[in-house]
């Protein structure tokens, strides 16, 4: 009996080591992902907030950069069509210079026609301008070649 006995608390004490390593790893494996994944969300909680006021920054600055490209390629293609507008200045001034031709001409045009005889409407208008009454004194009465006073 002393050996069964003794195979018996042997196989007692084997038992024992492996059912408290059994144990012992059951309570390893079930409790280690939930504190896992408590320390993740512990984690997660604290640092959640300020990701989010992050992102909120960033996408505010991202608003602004965009503003601001728009402004730069605006402002660039502005440049751009200002450099090609020089053919279209130097039309501008093709055309002012035939304008200030065009105005010395009549000038000198006027000017010989005032030394010659005044045209008819100039007369009506003087005419008209004066009622017909004559000149002021110091002013000189001048007739045209129809006699109408101006």
């Amino acid at each position: 009996m002393e050996e069964q006995e003794m195979h018996l608390k042997v196989k007692k004490g084997e038992s024992f080591r492996f059912t408290d390593k059994f144990t012992e790893s059951m309570y390893f494996l079930a409790n280690e992902p939930s504190v896992a994944l408590y320390r993740l969300q512990e984690h997660v909680r604290r640092s959640l907030p300020e990701l989010v006021q992050h992102k909120t920054d960033m996408q505010g600055v991202e608003e602004q950069c965009q503003g601001a490209i728009y402004t730069v390629e605006y402002a660039c293609s502005a440049v751009k069509s200002m450099s090609n507008s020089g053919a279209y200045f130097k039309n501008i001034e093709g055309l002012l210079r035939q304008a200030i031709s065009i105005k010395n001409q009549m000038s000198s045009l006027q000017s010989r026609r005032a030394k010659r005889a005044p045209l008819p409407f100039q007369c009506w208008m003087v005419y008209s301008v004066n009622n017909g009454r004559k000149a002021r004194s110091g002013q000189r009465e001048e007739k045209g070649s129809d006699g109408i006073r101006f």
